[in-house]
């Protein structure tokens, strides 16, 4: 296992709330990509392409990470606001944590390769926690 970190959810605030933490405690983001950003991404409202598909901001060791949620999926309420995200160290180290997590759980998206260059997954457990398991080879 290479890291867990945490991945916050907004309704749209999710730019404003990182400009916010950055302010606190200094640094960059090391990664930044809209909705609009998608590859292929279907038809959407110019507000909608704007929205925080994924945002990265390094605090010491971990590493804070953001979303919006995407429009047509609910929205956000405290308590359901945030996900478990693994950083694996292999492809099968992330299938077997992602398998094992899953089970009686709801898939929201399986393991695959991902255009941002991750083998990554989505699922809330049994228990309502949502978790995102992800490998990068770097």
């Amino acid at each position: 296992m290479k890291a867990i970190n945490i991945t916050l959810v907004y309704n749209g605030q999710t730019e404003a709330a990182f400009n916010f933490y950055k302010s606190v405690f200094g640094g960059e983001f090391s990664n930044l990509q809209r909705m609009k950003d998608i590859p292929g991404a279907p038809p959407m409202s110019a507000e909608e392409s704007e929205k925080i598909l994924h945002m990265s901001f390094p605090i010491g060791g971990a590493i804070l990470m953001g979303m919006d949620m995407p429009a047509g999926r609910g929205t956000v309420n405290q308590g359901n606001n945030f996900m478990v995200t693994l950083d694996t160290s292999s492809k099968e180290e992330a299938t077997k944590i992602f398998d094992g997590l899953s089970v009686g759980g709801t898939v929201m998206m399986p393991m695959a390769d991902q255009f941002w260059g991750s083998f990554f997954g989505m699922f809330t457990d049994k228990f309502g926690i949502q978790w995102m398991v992800s490998y990068v080879n770097s």
